[in-house]
């Protein structure tokens, strides 16, 4: 899965990190926190904060540990929540929420997969004549700043 970007839903004021299929034409929209949402704009924008925060802190560990992130799987949806995998280059898998991996994997380059399972319960399908709804999003994420999403705790 590739991130296309984090955005907040009217009227609502809920974020929502969009993924999509690396090889394939479905989308994979999750809500999360308003927190996570700018961990995740922050590591987009490659603007490293003042201090690290949460995610940038568990990067570091690891990097002192010798741990690297293999990947994250998302690898269910059950009563709307979904649930993600880390997995470790030393073979251990820690579950962990999807908002959470992606903030990580995208400060360590870690891969992002989700199961065909969630995909298929929860993917979407732009048609063609939405794909400048698609460039609306990506022009949005463009003009974004991670203050936009308020302070981070």
């Amino acid at each position: 899965m590739e991130v296309v970007g984090v955005r907040v839903e009217m009227p609502t004021n809920q974020p929502i990190v969009l993924l999509k299929e690396a090889h394939g034409e479905r989308f994979l929209p999750i809500w999360i926190g308003m927190t996570e949402a700018t961990a995740i704009a922050l590591a987009q924008a490659e603007e490293p904060p003042p201090r690290p925060l949460t995610h940038d802190l568990f990067r570091d560990v690891l990097s002192a540990l010798g741990v690297g992130l293999r990947a994250v799987n998302i690898v269910a949806l059950r009563d709307g929540i979904f649930f993600a995998d880390l997995v470790f280059s030393n073979g251990v898998e820690v579950s962990a929420r999807p908002s959470d991996s992606i903030a990580l994997a995208l400060r360590t380059g870690a891969r992002i997969f989700a199961s065909e399972e969630v995909v298929q319960e929860a993917g979407v399908i732009i048609p063609d004549d939405q794909e400048d709804e698609v460039e609306k999003f990506r022009e949005f994420l463009d003009t974004i700043t991670p203050e936009d999403f308020g302070r981070a705790g």
